[in-house]
This record gives C-alpha cells, structure tokens and sequence, in this order.
C-alpha cells in the first residue's frame, strides 16, 4: 500500500477530506519519528510497539573481495506487533 492509498483510506474511514487525513498522518509519523530519535519506546495497545536497539560496531566482509570491513555502531528502528494485529493478520 502506498501513502496515497493509506491517505483515501483513512480519509474514507474516518470521513475526513483526503487534505486533513494527509496532514494527521504526516503529524502521527513525524511525532513517531521524534520520539524514536529521543530513544523513545511507542507502545500502541492492540497493535505494536516501536523502539530503538542500539546495534554494536562488528567486523564484517565485502562478498565480493572477501576484504574484512569495519561496520559502525548504529542505532535500529525495531518494531514488535501486538496481540490484536497478529490475530487480524493470521485469520
């Protein structure tokens, strides 16, 4: 599903305009995006939880050369999804 599908489909759901549901999902992705880059976790009841895992710096290596190659430590987005969306998705 595109963003453009997800907008007429919250527009259709919650009889928004399709400019008011673009706007709510833009404002709901840019406060999940602000809370994770906090380190925030984001539990949502019934349908996930994301959070941030703290990856360590490893060694690696290039397929191609076989070189062994430095990979920094980073930061992942993690998402675990809840009871209900399991169900929904498995029925």
């Amino acid at each position: 599903m595109k963003k453009i599908e997800l907008v007429e489909k919250v527009a259709e759901e919650a009889g928004l305009t399709k400019a008011d549901a673009t706007r709510a999902i833009d404002a709901t992705f840019k406060a999940i995006t602000d809370a994770l880059a906090e380190g925030d976790r984001i539990p949502l009841v019934g349908f996930g939880t994301f959070a941030v895992s703290k990856r360590a710096a490893r060694e690696g290596r290039n397929p191609r050369t076989g070189e062994t190659v430095k990979i920094a430590a980073r930061n992942a987005v993690t998402f675990k999804a809840g009871s209900a969306l399991k169900e929904a998705v498995n029925k």
